[in-house]
């Protein structure tokens, strides 16, 4: 059964067609990258995936049960991270990660709490208000928001972004022992190359709504006949429209 099964999946606002009929998959522990500049639909399709956002047409399969925008039947299987989704502002970290805990009905949620805690690192500033974390400490509670449910599918919006270096391989590092320990399907989206070679199983490229490459990274940048991942995503974006 596959995690996440999209088939001719479409979003128009207005005049603009944000996606246009896209369709893949995500298998059970698999993780699947989307890749493509600002404006291609990653952020849309994640907000479809979600129930955020309604489709205009298309179908969405969730363990193989259609995606019900009326109800929010899948909450409890799947979350998701993302550095341009505030979290409550005037709550502590420590207050929003209880808060999501009991929204989620999470039995002995202090226990959890404390383990992502220690995992990503967020003794220093647990008190701190989140309005008042830097970008990368943001980044580092959302992340900790998203785990908190023990999601079977987890939705990643740049999830390294403003982080040092350092900590972003540490993050890296997290999510490779998370999801081999827990068995979870994740979709990524992300702008880091490197990030993308080295954590997803496959990778679909999106330029204007629509899917214009798709496959493992090495076989990619073989078929290309370039050097790496990044260069294979400069040439399909600058290229014109072949498809």
């Amino acid at each position: 059964m596959k995690s996440i099964e999209v088939k001719n999946l479409k979003k128009q606002f207005n005049t603009t067609e944000a996606v246009k009929g896209i369709n893949f998959s995500i298998s059970q522990s698999e993780t699947l990258a989307l890749l493509g500049p600002n404006g291609c639909g990653k952020t849309t399709t994640i907000g479809m995936l979600l129930g955020l956002i309604t489709p205009t047409s298309g179908n969405i399969f969730i363990n193989g049960q259609e995606l019900n925008y009326k109800d929010h039947q899948f909450l409890n299987i799947m979350n998701f991270a993302s550095p341009y989704v505030e979290l409550p502002k005037k709550l502590s970290v420590l207050e929003n990660l209880k808060v999501y805990g009991r929204m989620y009905l999470i039995k002995n949620f202090k226990e959890k709490i404390d383990q992502l805690i220690e995992d990503l690192n967020l003794k220093p500033f647990l008190n701190k208000r989140t309005g008042e974390l830097s970008s990368g400490q943001k980044n580092r509670v959302s992340l900790a928001k998203s785990l908190i449910n023990d999601p079977k599918i987890l939705l990643l919006d740049e999830p390294t972004a403003s982080l040092d270096p350092d900590t972003g391989d540490y993050v890296r590092s997290y999510l490779e022992k998370y999801k081999k320990e827990n068995d979870i399907s994740i979709l990524l989206a992300s702008h880091n190359m490197d990030e993308v070679t080295r954590l997803s199983d496959y990778v679909l490229m999106m330029k204007e709504g629509q899917i214009i490459d798709h496959g493992k990274a090495k076989d990619l940048i073989d078929k290309h006949g370039r050097e790496n991942l990044e260069q294979v995503f400069l040439k399909l974006v600058r290229q014109k429209n072949e498809y």
